[in-house]
This record gives C-alpha cells, sequence and structure tokens, in this order.
C-alpha cells in the first residue's frame, strides 16, 4: 500500500502522440512532474499537473494526513482564497500530490512540513482508495496521525487551521462548509480515526 512502483528508466510522458498529432511528442512542462498509475500503484507514464487536472482521467496519487488529538479532535486547514478548487473551505489537515519519483511517504512528510510545518510524526497507514470528479482521477493514500503539535499553516496553501471536534464536523456536513472530498473520506475512516485514541 505505501510504495509506487516505478519503471527501471524514466517513464514515458502523456498526452502521448494520437492520430490526430502523429508526429507530436510531450515535452514536460515547467512545474510538477506526476505519475501516471493504475490502481495498484504501478507507475506507467508521467506528466505535468495541469494536463492531469484538465479532464484527462489520468490516475495520478495524491497522500491526504488526519491530525486527531487525545480530545478526538480533528484538525482541520482551510483553503486558501488563491487555490482554483474550493477556495475557502475546509479540508484534511494535509493534503498533496506525490512528485513523479517520490514514494508515498516521501511526499507525505514533503506536504506536511510544506503545508502546515510538521516534521516530527508517526503516520499510520488507513487505506487507499479512487476519488474521481470531473476533473480529475486521484489514488488517495490515507494517513492518520495521534498527538497535538504546534502547527504553523503555510499562508500560499493554507488561509487558517483549528482542531474541530466531531460535532462541528457533523453539523458542517453537507453545508458547503467542507470539500466534497472531505466529507466522503471523513465518512470511510471515522471509526477508524476513533480507534487510534
Amino acid at each position: 500500500m505505501l510504495d509506487l512502483v516505478y519503471p527501471s528508466t524514466p517513464a514515458p510522458l502523456y498526452p502521448r502522440p494520437s492520430a490526430d498529432r502523429p508526429g507530436w511528442h510531450p515535452q514536460p512542462e515547467a512545474g510538477e512532474m506526476l505519475p501516471l498509475v493504475d490502481a495498484g500503484g504501478m507507475v506507467y507514464g508521467q506528466a505535468c499537473r495541469k494536463w492531469c487536472h484538465s479532464g484527462s482521467r489520468a490516475l495520478h496519487p495524491v497522500v491526504h494526513l488526519h491530525i486527531v488529538d487525545r480530545f478526538g479532535r480533528l484538525y482541520l486547514q482551510k483553503r486558501a482564497l488563491t487555490k482554483d478548487l474550493l477556495p475557502g473551505y475546509w479540508d484534511t489537515a494535509v493534503g498533496g500530490h506525490v512528485s513523479y519519483g517520490e514514494q508515498v511517504l516521501e511526499a507525505l512528510y514533503r506536504e506536511a512540513a510544506e503545508e502546515v510545518g510538521l516534521q516530527a510524526f508517526n503516520p499510520q497507514p488507513l487505506e487507499s482508495y479512487i476519488y474521481e470528479t470531473e476533473r480529475d482521477r486521484e489514488l488517495v493514500y490515507i494517513f492518520a496521525t495521534v498527538g497535538h503539535p504546534n502547527l504553523d499553516p503555510d499562508n500560499a496553501e493554507v488561509s487558517e487551521g483549528r482542531w474541530w471536534t466531531l460535532e462541528e464536523i457533523d453539523q458542517a456536513i453537507g453545508k458547503r462548509i467542507l470539500t466534497p472530498n472531505f466529507e466522503t473520506e471523513f465518512a470511510r475512516i471515522r471509526e477508524r480515526l476513533l480507534a487510534l485514541l
């Protein structure tokens, strides 16, 4: 569940040449390149983030970290208003893409440090699943950690963060306060989060 399997040589770039573009060859674009994977985490290609989110439907891996404290509260981040997707919505404490060449845990630690300043934690793997929207398909690797760390949200990624009780989360569900992905995922893992306490 934790590792992607990369080919021994760099994976091909996507999108690939097609009948309407037979001589076209993809070029790596400036910015983050993402691994393209099958449901088991086998890497078969790589593509820029923009293409992955433009309706390509190419499956690519992401990591989510849920931070729960001993009082059963969950730390959530509020997405920055500059985000192109769901700005101002509350979301999982940490979430981000796995970059091409990274393993899942490397991405998890990098994203946690970048988004909320969390560096020392013990991630517990919960599950992986495929999340689909009109724009993209993600292979989501879910982790949780227990504690009450001092968190320092990065203002470019996160406008604020705070601890939520389960009752507050329940009251916010379905009211366009929480991201749809968080609501769906929280329902999947709620009991396993509580079991960690």
